[in-house]
C-alpha cells in the first residue's frame, strides 16, 4: 500500500538537516499531497492554549482564509478539545464545519501531541467523499510521531 512506501520518505524528511522546521514540514505535506490522489489540501495547525486558538502552519492546496481557528469551532477546533481522530466522511452532515472550499466533501483530522501535549494537528481535506480509513488514521498518527520529533 502507498502508506508504507511514503512512510521512509517522511522520515527522510523529517530526519534531513537542511531542512528548517517549517520546510520539513510544508514538505511533508508536499509529499503527503503529491502521492495520496484523494488528499486535496494538506496542513498543520498549531495551538496557542493561552489563547484556545489553532493558528495555520505550513500547507499544500488551496490558499485558505482561516488562518486563526478557536478551540471548539469546526472539525479542528473539536479536535484541540477532545484530543482524538475526527474523521469526517461527509462534511455536509456536520453541523460544527466550517467550509473551506466548496469542492471539499471529506474530512481528517489527527492531533499532534508532543510529550503528551496536543501542540496541533494534521488536517486533510479530499474533494472525494468518504475516501478516508483505518488505514489512513494509522498513517497520518505516524506521520505526527515523526513530525514531534521536531518539537
Amino acid at each position: 500500500m502507498i502508506f508504507e512506501t511514503l512512510k521512509p520518505k517522511v522520515t527522510e524528511i523529517t530526519n534531513n538537516p537542511a531542512f528548517s522546521r517549517d520546510e520539513k514540514l510544508l514538505a511533508v505535506c508536499g509529499l503527503l499531497e503529491q502521492n495520496i490522489a484523494y488528499y486535496t489540501w494538506v496542513g498543520f495547525y498549531f495551538a496557542n492554549h493561552e489563547t484556545k486558538t489553532l493558528h495555520l502552519g505550513p500547507y499544500v492546496g488551496a490558499p485558505t482564509d482561516h488562518t486563526v481557528i478557536p478551540f471548539g469551532k469546526g472539525i479542528c477546533g473539536q479536535v484541540a478539545v477532545s484530543n482524538e481522530n475526527f474523521v469526517v466522511p461527509d462534511v455536509a452532515a456536520q453541523d460544527n464545519y466550517i467550509a473551506c472550499s466548496f469542492t471539499v466533501k471529506s474530512e481528517i483530522v489527527v492531533p499532534l501531541f508532543v510529550n503528551g501535549e496536543n501542540i496541533g494537528q494534521i488536517d486533510i481535506d479530499s474533494n472525494v467523499l468518504d475516501p478516508f480509513t483505518e488505514a489512513d488514521e494509522r498513517f497520518l498518527e505516524f506521520v505526527n510521531q515523526e513530525v514531534a520529533k521536531l518539537f
